[in-house]
């Protein structure tokens, strides 16, 4: 099991996330993303407008994602 946060995944604040796959971690990330964007919380909102602005762009988007699965796969297991 690994653990990263909210902020780590690109997203606002401290909340922590447990998976065994990056992609189970990044889906519960975007859960809470839309959790806390359903919430008004503005931290969150600014950080949902940045991620959209970046898939705008599929280079930058992958290139974000890459970089977040590598982050992932490097943390230790708990």
């Amino acid at each position: 099991m690994k653990t990263m946060t909210c902020k780590q995944l690109w997203w606002a604040c401290d909340l922590e996330f447990h998976a065994e796959t990056f992609e189970d971690m990044a889906s519960q990330s975007k859960a809470h993303g839309m959790e806390m964007m359903q919430q008004n919380d503005p931290d969150h909102l600014d950080a949902m407008k940045a991620m959209m602005e970046k898939m705008q762009n599929p280079g930058e988007m992958e290139a974000w994602y890459n970089g977040k699965k590598s982050e992932f796969e490097a943390l230790p297991h708990s």
